[in-house]
């Protein structure tokens, strides 16, 4: 689907951010990524990215803070986009715990301002970045879209609940469609440097050991970029005519525990992994593992990558860099 207005991306230069636009782009729409380049990881890595879209005459970067309520209405009422796929935010369940405040103010204020400057700016659709953490240490799998999300365990799972419930009430008032993406666990090129593969693949294949937390059993609903990036456009390009405020798990629908994904890495790599064994960390939840039966009912959505095989391309890609 082209549009002619162009889809604003909040979060373009990182790692999901950086796949949807180039996919967005490769199928002929026009994209706006706004981004403010955050330090919480190596910038540079964000400008390889923005880099890679540039090259496409379609791209635009504005270097814009969500926090920033008048620079993002400035930049809605500029762009006119016709739709806005909000990904920026303050990642990660540890990083949150030591600062809840600065997640909450991101994640929630951030996400308010992007809702309020697509109003102002007759944007008619809006697409948000949720996360599995909202389900917390729920007993019961997998994990339905209707399920009690009402016991978050870390600051960030909570912001991204609260996001969700500003979502809800923003269509209420307003009537604009408006997807919620509940992210598990995405992995593959351009990963963040300190998420769990990424951060194992580079220590394992140095020899040095890696941080393992627990004894291995905690499981996790690992997905690879290619399906989400597919389960994001979907929603995009359907939420217009479905109406509503909905929630979809994007998921990968197979949880691995974390002794199978070492075990996967170590295969992959061709190394044996030296483990820095820890404690269980606050916050971390005990399994993710989505149930897609809305999702492949609504979108459409199948995931196509096994772990195995995400982790070799994700592998491939690093020895390329």
């Amino acid at each position: 689907m082209s549009t002619s207005a162009p889809i604003l991306i909040t979060g373009a230069a990182g790692f999901i951010g950086s796949h949807v636009a180039h996919a967005l782009l490769a199928r002929g729409d026009r994209v706006v990524g706004v981004d403010n380049l955050d330090p919480f990881y190596d910038e540079s890595l964000k400008r390889q990215n923005l880099a890679l879209l540039a090259l496409s005459k379609g791209f635009e970067h504005v270097l814009v803070d969500i926090r920033d309520a008048n620079a993002m209405r400035d930049v809605f009422a500029r762009a006119k986009p016709a739709s806005v796929i909000h990904l920026a935010a303050k990642a990660g369940v540890r990083p949150s715990i030591a600062d809840p405040a600065g997640y909450m103010h991101t994640n929630i204020v951030g996400t308010m301002n992007v809702l309020e400057a697509a109003r102002g700016s007759d944007c008619r659709r809006i697409i948000a970045a949720s996360s599995s953490s909202v389900y917390g240490n729920l007993a019961s799998v997998p994990f339905r879209e209707d399920a009690d999300v009402s016991a978050p365990i870390s600051p960030y799972a909570a912001s991204k609940r609260a996001m969700e419930l500003a979502c809800f009430s923003h269509h209420h008032l307003h009537k604009v469609p408006i997807a919620c993406l509940r992210f598990f666990t995405v992995f593959g090129p351009r990963q963040r440097p300190d998420l769990a593969i990424s951060l194992f693949l580079n220590k394992i294949s140095r020899g040095e050991s890696i941080p393992f937390f627990g004894d291995g059993s905690s499981s996790r609903d690992y997905t690879y970029i290619d399906d989400i990036v597919a389960g994001v456009i979907a929603a995009h390009d359907r939420i217009g005519s479905l109406g509503g405020c909905r929630i979809w798990n994007l998921g990968g629908n197979m949880p691995y525990s974390l002794n199978e994904m070492v075990r996967t890495i170590e295969s992959v790599v061709g190394m044996s992994a030296n483990l820095n064994r820890k404690p269980m960390q606050a916050g971390d939840v005990e399994r993710t593992f989505a149930d897609l039966t809305r999702s492949t009912a609504d979108l459409g959505y199948l995931p196509r990558t096994t772990l195995a095989e995400g982790i070799r391309r994700q592998w491939e890609w690093m020895k390329s860099r």
